[in-house]
């Protein structure tokens, strides 16, 4: 992700934080608990310009009903004080993609919003030279076969790299890096999921989260903000001690069995992988900078979800 969208994706945490405090103070005690990640996110949204932040405004205050309507625990009048606040970025190394924590201390119960601005990607994870994908993905280091099958592509861009060479100046960086990888990621995780059942569970938590989210997303060139629940653990959507949710989501089954996975038909940087379940991600490899490094990003997106969930709910604005 570039700086500029990174800037803009905090600052719409931002507002979206400060958006819902308001909302909130207004009907309940609450306050936002400001840390490292506030701050970084106040800056960002210092750098907008005005016609920026009235853009964002609009964005984030068109969730709040339908927030209000999915979660009756925000609005439920109590002594004691709502939180809210941003989480560090460390939280989604940890499978963890909420970037606003709203909870409550006397009772347990805590919800999560995963934020993002004009991008749909679950997740910017990596293929790199020492990097275990399959100890991070899923809990498994990745096999000695796997390792011999990708070190001569990444001893060649380790090679390329101290030459200074650009990507852009490879003969075909698709065949000579890009299929090879991809070749060997493919091969890893059919491997790795014959040895052991609960990987595509696992997978699948590690692409999504490990804690239940909804996913807000603003769609600025067609004036709409999206919320998507992702209820994998049963924990959102709960009753208050008065009030039953006047907006219901369904919970999710993850997946137990991985169908098929392959190169997306006429390309050489898109693995299409399907999952029992109506589960469906696409990967698709790129270098994340110009100057060759032995390191490649992947842009992992949900193409399928199981139909019975597949709810999203738009907020016009």
């Amino acid at each position: 992700m570039s700086s500029k969208s990174n800037d803009q994706g905090r600052a719409y945490e931002y507002i979206c934080l400060h958006s819902l405090q308001d909302a909130i103070s207004a009907i309940r005690k609450s306050q936002i608990i400001q840390n490292s990640s506030y701050e970084a996110a106040e800056h960002a949204w210092k750098t907008l310009s005005t016609a920026e932040k009235a853009l964002y405004t609009l964005s984030a205050k068109s969730t709040i009903d339908t927030i209000f309507a999915l979660e009756p625990n925000i609005v439920e009048v109590d002594d004691d004080t709502l939180n809210l606040y941003i989480q560090s970025d460390e939280h989604g190394e940890e499978a963890d993609v909420r970037d606003i924590i709203i909870d409550r201390k006397d009772i347990v119960w805590e919800i999560g919003l995963s934020i993002k601005h004009n991008h749909m990607a679950v997740k910017h994870s990596r293929l790199a030279k020492s990097l275990d994908f399959g100890q991070k993905w899923y809990g498994v280091n990745c096999s000695e076969e796997y390792w011999n099958a990708v070190k001569p592509t990444f001893d060649f861009l380790e090679a390329e790299k101290a030459n200074g060479t650009y990507f852009r100046n490879l003969n075909s960086k698709e065949d000579d890096v890009y299929v090879p990888l991809l070749r060997a990621f493919m091969q890893e995780v059919k491997t790795q999921v014959k040895k052991n059942a609960d990987v595509p569970r696992k997978l699948v938590e590690y692409l999504l989260s490990k804690y239940d989210f909804y996913k807000v997303i603003s769609i600025d060139n067609k004036r709409l903000t999206t919320i998507q629940s992702f209820n994998m653990y049963g924990t959102l959507n709960q009753a208050s001690k008065t009030q039953k949710p006047s907006l219901e989501v369904p919970a999710m089954e993850l997946p137990t069995t991985l169908l098929y996975v392959d190169f997306k038909p006429k390309s050489k940087t898109t693995v299409i992988m399907s999952f029992d379940n109506g589960w469906q991600f696409s990967f698709r490899i790129h270098n994340a900078k110009d100057t060759i490094e032995p390191s490649l990003k992947f842009d992992i997106q949900i193409v399928g979800m199981p139909p019975a969930v597949n709810i999203t709910f738009n907020c016009k604005w």
